[in-house]
This record gives C-alpha cells, sequence and structure tokens, in this order.
C-alpha cells in the first residue's frame, strides 16, 4: 500500500473516524484505525468501530498501490496532527505491518495490525433508505438529545426515540426528570413507502449531529440530505462521503405523549437569555447545595424572580421582568436541568406553562420550530 495526501485532509479525516475509538477497547485491534487505499477510485477510507458505534469516511489521494491496514488511532492522529502542512506519504510492505508516514520533515514508523483482525460492521441487507434534510434532523437533535439518560440500567432513555411520519420527524427523550419533544418538518425521498419508529443511541446521534453541523459549515447553498438506512437491530446514517452506523436500542419507548398536561393555569413569557444569565449566576451557590433554585412567579408586580438560600454558604436572587397570566406561585428545579432546556431551545422568547408547584411544568420557544420541553419540579420544604 502506498498513497499520497494532503495533511490537512488526513487530519480532518482522522479526527471525524477517531470518534469511534473506544478509551478502553475489549480487543486490541478496535483501538485502531482501518485504512483502505483504493487505486481504481484513487481515493482513501478510514474506518473505526467500537462493536455498536462504527464511523466511516473517504478522501482523495494519489494512491499508488493499494491496500489495507489498522493503525494505531491515537498515535497515527497525533503524529498526523502535528504534522507541517502539505504532501504526506503513507506505505507499507504487504509482507509486514509497519507503516511509514513522510513528511517535508521528517519519516515515522509505526507498528500496525493485520487488516484481517478488524471486525467487519454490520451491512444493511436491504437497498431501501429514507432520505431527510439534513437540516431538519439537526434541529431535532438539537433539542433533545440533551435529555437521555445517562443511566445503562434504563437502555431504552439512552436513546432518542425517532419517529418518521409522512412529512414530519417527531424526535423524543427522556431521563425521568425530563422530557424534550420536537417535530420538525421533513418532505424526505423514501423508497420504503412506509412511516416507521427506532431508538437509537444518543452516543451515535452526537456523532450524527457534529458530522452534520461540520458539513453545514462546509456545504454551497444546496440543501443536504442524508440518507437513512433502516435494518434489523441496526441504523445507518449516510452524508456525502461519510457514514455512521450504530446499534438501535430495543425495547418499549415510553408513551411519553401522555406526561404532558392538556391545559394549565398559569403561563409565564420572559426573554429567555435573560432567563439564562440569571440562572448562570444563581446557580453558582446553588451548586454549593442541592442545585435548587427556587423561581418565584409574582403576578401581581409581573416579575421572576430566582432565589438561591444555601444553608452556611450564602443566598442571592435575581429578578427580572415577565408577562405573567394566572395566579401568583413559588416553584422549584434543579438548576442543571432547567438550565440545559435553557440553552436547548432555539428562540428569544420562551413560555414556561404550569399548573402547580408539584406538577410538570411545560417549556416551549416562542415561534419557530415545534419544541416542548417538560421539567419536573422539586419539591419545596419548610
Amino acid at each position: 500500500m502506498k498513497f499520497l495526501c494532503n495533511q490537512s485532509d488526513l487530519n480532518t479525516h482522522l479526527s471525524f473516524v477517531s470518534r469511534a475509538v473506544p478509551s478502553r477497547p475489549a480487543q486490541p485491534v478496535l483501538g485502531n484505525i482501518l485504512v483502505k487505499a483504493d487505486s481504481d477510485t484513487q481515493q482513501v477510507e478510514l474506518t473505526a468501530f467500537d462493536l455498536s458505534l462504527g464511523l466511516r469516511t473517504a478522501f482523495a489521494a494519489k494512491v499508488e498501490a493499494g491496500g489495507e491496514i489498522t493503525i494505531p488511532a491515537k498515535l497515527l492522529h497525533d503524529i498526523a496532527a502535528r504534522l507541517p502542512a502539505g504532501e504526506v506519504t503513507i506505505d507499507n510492505d504487504a509482507s509486514e505491518n509497519t507503516v511509514n508516514l513522510t513528511s517535508q520533515s521528517g519519516r515515522y514508523q509505526v507498528r500496525g495490525m493485520s487488516a484481517e483482525e478488524f471486525p467487519s460492521m454490520p451491512e444493511i441487507e436491504n437497498d431501501q433508505f429514507v432520505q431527510l434534510s439534513a437540516e431538519s434532523l439537526l434541529e431535532g437533535l438539537r433539542g433533545s438529545v440533551f435529555a437521555t439518560s445517562s443511566d445503562e440500567t434504563k437502555q431504552v432513555l439512552t436513546g432518542v426515540h425517532l419517529i418518521l411520519g409522512e412529512d414530519t420527524l417527531e424526535f423524543a427523550a427522556t431521563d425521568g426528570h425530563r422530557l424534550a419533544v420536537v417535530e420538525t418538518e421533513n418532505s424526505s425521498e423514501s423508497d420504503t413507502g412506509e412511516e416507521f419508529e427506532v431508538t437509537i443511541p444518543a452516543k451515535a446521534l452526537r456523532e450524527l449531529e457534529r458530522m452534520i453541523g461540520t458539513k453545514q459549515n462546509t456545504a454551497s447553498d444546496q440543501p443536504l440530505l442524508v440518507n437513512l438506512h433502516l435494518d434489523q437491530g441496526q441504523v445507518v446514517f449516510e452524508l456525502s462521503d461519510q457514514r455512521l452506523t450504530s446499534r438501535t436500542i430495543e425495547g418499549q419507548y415510553p408513551a411519553y405523549r401522555q406526561l404532558l398536561p392538556d391545559r394549565f393555569q398559569i403561563t409565564v413569557t420572559v426573554d429567555r437569555r435573560l432567563l439564562i444569565g440569571a440562572l448562570d449566576r444563581i446557580a453558582i451557590l446553588a451548586s454549593q447545595k442541592n442545585d435548587i433554585v427556587k423561581f418565584i412567579i409574582d403576578s401581581e408586580n409581573q416579575q421572576l424572580s430566582l432565589t438561591v438560600e444555601a444553608a452556611d454558604v450564602g443566598s442571592g436572587s435575581e429578578s427580572m421582568p415577565a408577562q405573567i397570566s394566572g395566579s401568583s406561585l413559588d416553584i422549584a428545579f434543579n438548576a442543571k436541568y432547567a438550565m440545559e432546556s435553557l440553552k436547548n431551545l432555539p428562540s428569544t422568547e420562551i413560555s414556561m406553562q404550569l399548573n402547580s408547584a408539584n406538577s410538570p411544568v411545560v417549556i416551549v420557544p416562542l415561534g419557530g420550530v415545534k419544541m416542548t420541553h417538560l421539567l419536573m419540579p422539586v419539591q419545596l420544604r419548610g
């Protein structure tokens, strides 16, 4: 195998696939990246796979001799990132697993492993796919992934539930304390002819979010489209020369729509950035005690106040104008959960809708995307 490529191309594509390399690989070869050079297509393909998440990308290179080998991911990426700008030559003898990296400033040798030891990523058996708007996917992911659970004992909650309708995409995520539901428009091209729903691990969707975001920054005026392939237990997203493969999560996803109240007695409309700033400051004190912040809804004075009483540490309060309909009320939230929700709402103003200090609170953006965040309040004592 021998190919010549640009240092920036090599580094960019290594950065992408390295995210699928496990920090503690179950097998030594999983700590490597599979490098394939194809002399017919004049392309180099890089693959990383942790047995659950797989990332693959390809870029143009001058391939003088085709071949494949696996190279330690961190070592290869660290070297490539520090090489000077310009042309890099990578080659190895077919009879051994030593790889040479040569730049204008020096030469490195790295011990690799045979490509035969690298596990094959699952292939989708059918050719059917759904073509999705990258913008709609990104919008839905940004408004939902943050609400997934990190508790592996509640595996179905560690993913986002995706429902493809005739012309909509619905994303839902919950960790038992909060819920995020996003509905985006999608005039998809589909050769399955079917609506479907699937739960996908948050780890994979965070990588998909990065993948789309990076492509959007370099794309032309043409809208980006993502091909989604779904098979038993596997999902594949393809965006131009990049491919993400992930297992799906089995199990019944909670009936989350039943959690959303159908009417509210109190509505608070407030500037989102003003509220984020106040919460960010007062959360400094809250973090010293129990991360609880009290929201004081003052209907008479049309004011929303945030307060913290941290015994043996101190206290603080912040106030801001708000449009309030309904009666006054004191309610408390986990500061971290409230902040994550507010940061992932895409509007200037938000509306908080609630009924009592102990019932679920719904937060929605005013205008734009159909997004609903639900927060469970924390019980106030004393």
